[in-house]
């Protein structure tokens, strides 16, 4: 393997010369600075990260530990962080735990799990002597993953941390909710019902929150009958939708897009027209609400823009030198409103 020495060799000149030339130092000629590149060109050389962050006790890596890659939210975050720390000349070292594909979901409010496989990732990145790391959370919640005396610059993503010295960086679930049943007032709609996630689901009580603030806001009063709850997958979709099929609602507001398909599986199969006879909004911006027909009016999860967040609030922390600063920083990331085809405007 060609190293700095035999390119000095191959040059004639020293190897801090090469250094020099390689790390963009101008204090030589330029007749040596391109001789000694097209060397490095010729040769393939590929500098030697983790010998030089044993020198300078700083490998310029970022370690992302992730909970699912196979998330539809983790990979777009992660190619926004890898995109973000490229571009500041900073690696990334990916470590999947693949939470779900272990034990689906029943190691959400087990840590044993958790901590089995994380400890061991968190021990061998660490080991390669990364300048900081970063969780990414398959779902908000608040999550216990960097321990307080932890010695490099951490973030949770996607999640909140436990220990207040990191900082969190999560969706605006609360103004999403807010966002959604203000657009469908503005419609003309009053008696919105709602399918939600799992009761005890951040996504779904923050969402909740945002709802009823609106309705608030519009002498609305909110009525906790409409409102069902699912388990974020398809068939629950349909089998609330009955429920609320049964009531005087005009919208129905579902918590994510997947069961917006089942809300809409449900009502294609007993005729009910959606965007004619009965409204209907999503969340996430999935594929799927593309594809639905009519197509879906939702809420856009910007997660390339949670990622790029993330990465810049890190890489500024390690130029700061900064592992934390103890505030307990939550740094929420609004959505986006995505109007398309099935909501209609009722006279009012």
């Amino acid at each position: 393997m060609i190293t700095l020495k035999g390119i000095a060799q191959a040059c004639g000149v020293s190897v801090s010369t090469v250094s020099n030339i390689l790390n963009g130092k101008t204090n030589v000629s330029e007749h040596t600075r391109r001789k000694v590149l097209e060397v490095v060109q010729q040769t393939g050389y590929q500098p030697n990260y983790f010998a030089q962050g044993m020198r300078k006790q700083k490998t310029r890596a970022i370690g992302i530990i992730v909970e699912d890659l196979d998330l539809f939210s983790t990979t777009p975050i992660v190619e926004a962080i890898m995109a973000e720390c490229e571009e500041q000349n900073y690696r990334t070292i990916l470590i999947n735990l693949r939470l779900y594909d272990k034990w689906q979901d029943t190691w959400y409010n087990d840590e044993a799990k958790l901590h089995s496989v994380l400890q061991p990732s968190i021990k061998e990145l660490l080991t390669i002597k990364v300048d900081a790391m970063m969780y990414i959370a398959g779902h908000c919640r608040i999550i216990n993953c960097f321990p307080d005396d932890f010695t490099i610059p951490a973030i949770v993503v996607y999640g909140i941390s436990k220990s207040p010295r990191f900082p969190s960086v999560v969706i605006d679930d609360e103004k999403g909710g807010y966002d959604v049943a203000k657009y469908l007032i503005s419609m003309g709609h009053r008696k919105i019902g709602v399918i939600a996630g799992t009761p005890d689901n951040l996504h779904t009580q923050k969402r909740l929150m945002g709802f009823q603030k609106a309705l608030f806001e519009s002498n609305i009063l909110f009525n906790p009958d409409l409102v069902r709850y699912g388990d974020w997958m398809r068939p629950s979709g349909y089998k609330e939708m009955e429920g609320l099929a049964k009531e005087d609602i005009t919208a129905v507001f579902c918590l994510n897009d997947v069961m917006a398909a089942g809300a809409y599986d449900y009502l294609y199969d007993h005729g009910i027209k959606i965007g004619q006879d009965l409204s209907l909004t999503g969340y996430d911006n999935k594929e799927i609400s593309d594809y639905l027909r009519p197509s879906l009016t939702t809420n856009e999860i910007q997660l390339k823009t949670i990622g790029k967040t993330s990465a810049g609030i890190l890489l500024e922390m390690l130029e700061g030198d900064s592992v934390g600063n103890g505030n307990q920083d939550i740094i929420k990331i609004p959505c986006r409103l995505i109007i398309r085809k099935s909501v209609m405007k009722l006279n009012e």
